[in-house]
């Protein structure tokens, strides 16, 4: 955990030191995968960005106050993906509703299916003999973490190769990774396996894989010579994107801060309308499995750098809860601190979500409302996601230059 301090500080100075490589240079060799701590071509700040200790336009504008739009187009893009993938999910939520129903049926399934649990526990043990494959599960055990490229070979290599539902890789990655980010992970698993863009699929090549790996690795003879797409259900139909609910200044208000967002103060930065701030840590709750520990720690670091920064900057704080009834101790602390109303940023679709909405009904039974407070980033960006990725960043790369113009990264 050293080297992934989860601090808003650690954020800001991963950002500073790769901001001269952020243009042409990222564009070049931001495929190459050189192995455990040498992914010095990329900025690995995703874990950062994923639980909102920095914000997509403070990244955005500050690569942009260094590169011109041209030279930093695919780093700016690959942060545009993250904003595309939550929203594409949160205008069609079901579509986590069916990998959640899949993937637990999978996960009862292995207890019984032996042949099954036996080359599952295999990919994730790292014991498959493709070295290649082998040594990615191993990194992701221990670090967290996989450079981009290795995600999407490990998937294709995984679905085609190994023949194992793509539903178990996607929670094995979503229990591992630091970054581990239910839209972003669920939907790029599915556009490997052909399923959210209907008919493509990604095919791992020994000789991609050999060139992108610095010779690393070359699996000739060992991969699937084909990627069939896989077939499940058509696409829901879109539902509105979500918006903004404003919420009543004059009530007693409490601030709920979870992992999805810990920027809390740049969206209520009025101290003196806040009774009292309370925390809940639940990535315990990503999986019917056992969330690692690298992404429990790091989740409760930032928390509690988050915590750190709402102290100094005067916020009442009240208690950070973690583990079995959750929704209880929420309840008691609202009505301990006289609160009718609790105030938090958005939480997108996704495990945090599902706990919160029932969360929601039980203090609505005691009187208490939740209200979820939407950034200007996602308002603007996430209605947009209706089709496909370059649909979606051509109609919100001038909403987003607005956005980001003049926007200094604050402390």
């Amino acid at each position: 955990m050293s080297d992934w301090k989860p601090t808003r500080a650690e954020a800001l100075r991963r950002l500073d030191a790769f901001l001269p490589d952020a243009g042409y240079a990222y564009a070049k060799l931001r495929n190459f995968d050189l192995g455990l701590g040498r992914h010095i071509h990329v900025s690995t700040l995703s874990p950062w960005i994923r639980h909102r200790l920095i914000l997509e336009e403070e990244v955005v504008s500050t690569v942009l106050s260094r590169h011109s739009r041209r030279a930093a187009d695919k780093f700016v893009q690959e942060v545009l993906w993250r904003t595309y993938w939550k929203g594409w999910l949160e205008m069609r939520p079901s579509v986590w509703t069916q990998y959640c129903n899949e993937r637990d049926r999978l996960i009862r399934l292995l207890e019984s299916d032996k042949e099954l649990s036996t080359r599952w526990g295999s990919a994730v043990d790292g014991t498959t003999g493709i070295d290649c494959f082998d040594d990615w599960a191993q990194e992701l055990v221990e670090t967290g973490y996989l450079h981009n490229h290795a995600r999407m070979w490990f998937a294709s290599i995984w679905i085609f190769t190994l023949n194992l539902p793509w539903e178990l890789g996607a929670d094995f990655f979503l229990r591992h990774l630091l970054d581990g980010d239910p839209a972003s992970n669920t939907l790029s698993w599915r556009w490997v396996a052909g399923l959210q863009t209907r008919g493509k699929t990604y095919l791992a090549r020994a000789g991609n894989i050999n060139r992108y790996t610095g010779g690393r690795f070359n699996p000739t003879g060992q991969l699937a010579k084909s990627a069939p797409p896989l077939v499940g259900p058509a696409a829901p139909a879109l539902l509105p994107a979500p918006t903004s609910v404003g919420w009543d200044a004059a009530r007693p208000t409490g601030l709920l801060v979870t992992e999805e967002d810990l920027c809390p103060q740049s969206l209520f930065p009025d101290i003196g309308r806040l009774s009292s701030v309370a925390g809940v840590c639940l990535t315990g709750y990503r999986s019917p499995l056992d969330t690692a520990p690298l992404p429990q720690a790091f989740a409760r670091g930032a928390i509690s750098d988050t915590f750190d920064r709402l102290s100094k900057a005067g916020y009442p704080l009240a208690a950070c809860f973690d583990g079995k009834d959750v929704s209880a101790r929420i309840l008691h602390w609202a009505k301990t601190e006289n609160i009718s109303q609790i105030v938090t940023p958005y939480v997108p679709v996704g495990p945090t979500r599902d706990i919160v909405d029932a969360l929601a009904r039980d203090l609505q039974i005691q009187g208490i409302q939740l209200v979820m407070d939407l950034r200007r980033w996602d308002a603007v960006a996430w209605p947009h996601a209706t089709k496909g990725f370059f649909q979606f960043r051509e109609k919100t790369a001038a909403l987003l230059d607005q956005m980001v113009a003049g926007l200094r990264v604050a402390a």
